[in-house]
C-alpha cells in the first residue's frame, strides 16, 4: 500500500516514483516515508489549491521537463491559475536543475547572481516552494491556516508530517508550511529533477558519439572566438566539463521584446512593463532594470516558448534573436516566426551589450548546429519529444 494517498499523486507522479524506483535499490514494506517522498506526494496534490483543481505538477510537469506544457490559450507562453481565468505574465521556468542555483547575491563584479524565479527574488528552492500555494493568480490558497487545515485532512499526511518534523507540526500554520514547503523543496533536490543523462553527459562519458552538426554546434558553443553563448550559459570554467549546468546564474537585460498577445490575453495591456530584476526587493534600484535570471539549457529543447514571457515559440528563433544583435543583413533583423521586425526591448537601458555584441554574425549552418548542439542537452527521458 501506498504512504500517501492523494489520487493526484497516484496519477501524475506515479511516473517519476518510477525513475527515482530505476535509480535506487527498493525500499523494503514497512519503510518508514521520508521528506523526499512526502514533498514527492505534495508536489502533485491539487489540495493545495483553493479548488482542488491545481498542484505544483502542473506549472512543472514531470513528463515535460517539468515544466508547462499546456497552452492554456496564450501559446505556452504563461501559465493559467487554478481559477481557470488568470494568466501570469512570465513563462513558468522549468524545475529541472533547479537546485543548483545559489542563494540570491552580487557577485565581486557587482552582477546578480542567482536566486529562485526570474528576478531572484526566492532565496532558496524552499522560499520558492512556499510561493505559488499563496499566489492568488496561481494555486490561490486564502493563506497559511488554509493550507494547515488541507494538509491535516489527510490522514497519510498527518502521520507523515508528525514523523518527519514532530508532534504538533500541523496544529500551527506556520510549522505547516515551513514543513510542506520544506518537503517539495527536498523532492526537487532528487536526481529526478537532475539526472545529467542527456546525449551530451553521455558523449562526455564515451557513451555517446556526436553527429558532424551536433559536434560543430558544440565547438561553436563553447568557444570565445565565434559564439557569446558561454558568456552566460557556462559555468564550469572548463568548457565541456561534467555536470554543467548551462547557466552561469547572472542577472541580464538581452532585450527581450513584449509579449503583446500574452499582454492582450491577461488583461495588464501594452502599458504595462515587467521591471524584472528591479522588483525583487533586494535588488530595487534602476541599474537592475528589465534583467532576468540566466536560465538553464538543459532540457531547452522540450520546455518552450522561451524567454522570460515566452515571446518566442522555436529555439532556433531564439537563437537568431541573439544573433541579430551582430548580424546586419536584412534577414537578421527579422523574427522567422512573424515576418517582422524582432520588436523594441521592454526596457532598453541596461542591455548588456557588451555581451550580446561579443562574437561574429552566424550564418545558417552555424544557427542550426547550435540548434542541434542544444537538443544534446535533453534528459534521456524527454528525448521522444525532441523535434
Amino acid at each position: 500500500m501506498p504512504i500517501f494517498t492523494s489520487s493526484r499523486f497516484r496519477r501524475a507522479v506515479l511516473p517519476v516514483a518510477l525513475l527515482l524506483a530505476l535509480a535506487a535499490p527498493p525500499a523494503a514494506a514497512g519503510d518508514p516515508p521520508t521528506r523526499e517522498k512526502l514533498g514527492e506526494a505534495l508536489f502533485s496534490d491539487t489540495a493545495l489549491s483553493f479548488n482542488r483543481t491545481q498542484s505544483c505538477a502542473d506549472c512543472h510537469n514531470p513528463m515535460a521537463g517539468f515544466a508547462d506544457p499546456r497552452d492554456g490559450g496564450v501559446g505556452g507562453a504563461a501559465s493559467v491559475g487554478a481559477d481557470g481565468r488568470s494568466i501570469g505574465d512570465r513563462n513558468a521556468p522549468s524545475a529541472a536543475y533547479a537546485k543548483f542555483s545559489p542563494a540570491f547575491s552580487f557577485n565581486a563584479k557587482g552582477r546578480a547572481v542567482g536566486g529562485q524565479f526570474h528576478d531572484g527574488r526566492a532565496a532558496t528552492l524552499k522560499e520558492q516552494a512556499g510561493g505559488p500555494p499563496l499566489n492568488p493568480g496561481e494555486m490561490g490558497m486564502a493563506s497559511k491556516e488554509q493550507v494547515r487545515q488541507r494538509l491535516a485532512e489527510n490522514p497519510s499526511y498527518a502521520r507523515a508530517f508528525v514523523a518527519l518534523y514532530g508532534a504538533g507540526v500541523l496544529d500551527n500554520a506556520d510549522r505547516a508550511f515551513d514543513a510542506m514547503s520544506d518537503a517539495i523543496a527536498r523532492f526537487e533536490e532528487t536526481d529526478a529533477f537532475a539526472p545529467f543523462d542527456s546525449k551530451y553527459d553521455r558523449y562526455l562519458r564515451g557513451e555517446y558519439k556526436m553527429s558532424p552538426e551536433e559536434d560543430l554546434g558544440m565547438t561553436l558553443f563553447f568557444s570565445t572566438q565565434f559564439t557569446n553563448c558561454n558568456l552566460c550559459h557556462q559555468l564550469k570554467r572548463i568548457p565541456a566539463s561534467p555536470g554543467e549546468t548551462f547557466t552561469n546564474y547572472e542577472h541580464h537585460n538581452i532585450g527581450v521584446p513584449v509579449n503583446a498577445a500574452l499582454r492582450a490575453a491577461n488583461g495588464k495591456g501594452p502599458k504595462h512593463v515587467d521591471h524584472g530584476l528591479r522588483e525583487n526587493p533586494a535588488a530595487a534600484s534602476a541599474a537592475q532594470d528589465g534583467k532576468f535570471k540566466t536560465p538553464t539549457l538543459r532540457n531547452v529543447a522540450v520546455t518552450g516558448p522561451y524567454m522570460h514571457n515566452g515571446v518566442f515559440q522555436e529555439l532556433e528563433t531564439v537563437v537568431r534573436f541573439y544573433n541579430s544583435y551582430n548580424s546586419r543583413t536584412v534577414k537578421g533583423a527579422t523574427n522567422p516566426e512573424t515576418g517582422k521586425p524582432w520588436g523594441k526591448p521592454e526596457v532598453a537601458g541596461t542591455l548588456s551589450m557588451t555581451e550580446l555584441e561579443t562574437g561574429p554574425a552566424l550564418d545558417d549552418r552555424r544557427i542550426r548546429a547550435l540548434v542541434a548542439f542544444l537538443k544534446t542537452l535533453t534528459d534521456a527521458r524527454y528525448e521522444h519529444l525532441v523535434k
